[in-house]
């Protein structure tokens, strides 16, 4: 591990139990548009998108897709003290080591920027990252934004690494020829036995990794 010289976070899940939240703010602000209540699955499948591809997948009509993205910003605010304040314990603590220990940090995410911006206030975490890479409303761009992030820092790809909780996170990863340390500490146990079908780095806290990327 003593190669690495770039760590790359993924947000939802992995920095924060912000899911519930996000399928909650989603399912508030979509409803209204179009006459029923969707299920969390129905939220679930579009992740990978940012918020406005979310709702583009969901909601017809132009107009009320711009009414139903400002309603999502406004309920994803108004929820995210209620339902997830705060980070995962340690996270912090990690991000702080990895730097000290003069690796880059970086966050990667397929949250769109405004939602991004949300969470990292609430956490207190909006000057944290040294980058900050959002999501794109036509498709899943992690694995772009991970290429772009080792040509911006002309690193190869043995020498960084990404943290995220989903098998699409391993996909992205291969993708790109990095690394992919596995956060399962936020899930429960089916997702996490799937995370460990495709991958043999998964770590169940954040102790661990902090062990794993940061030995004595």
């Amino acid at each position: 591990m003593n190669t690495i010289k770039l760590v790359a976070f993924d947000l939802d899940g992995t920095i924060g139990d912000t899911i519930p939240l996000c399928i909650q703010a989603f399912k508030e602000a979509v409803a209204p548009y179009i006459g029923h209540e969707l299920a969390d699955s129905d939220v679930i499948q579009t992740f990978g998108l940012n918020e406005q591809g979310m709702i583009e997948s969901m909601v017809i009509d132009a107009p009320h897709q711009e009414r139903a993205l400002e309603d999502f910003y406004t309920i994803y605010q108004n929820l995210h003290e209620q339902m997830c304040p705060h980070p995962f314990p340690g996270i912090r603590k990690l991000i702080a080591a990895l730097k000290q220990n003069g690796i880059i940090v970086a966050l990667v995410t397929g949250k769109g920027l405004k939602s991004c911006n949300i969470t990292l206030r609430q956490f207190n975490m909006n000057t944290l990252f040294d980058k900050v890479l959002t999501g794109s409303a036509e498709r899943n761009i992690k694995a772009d934004s991970l290429k772009w992030l080792l040509q911006s820092y002309q690193l190869s790809a043995y020498e960084a690494a990404y943290i995220g909780d989903t098998v699409s996170d391993i996909i992205a990863c291969k993708t790109v020829g990095i690394d992919c340390l596995s956060a399962a500490w936020g899930i429960p146990e089916k997702p996490a036995q799937d995370l460990a079908m495709h991958n043999k780095n998964v770590f169940y806290s954040i102790q661990s990794l902090y062990n794993h990327l940061l030995p004595q």
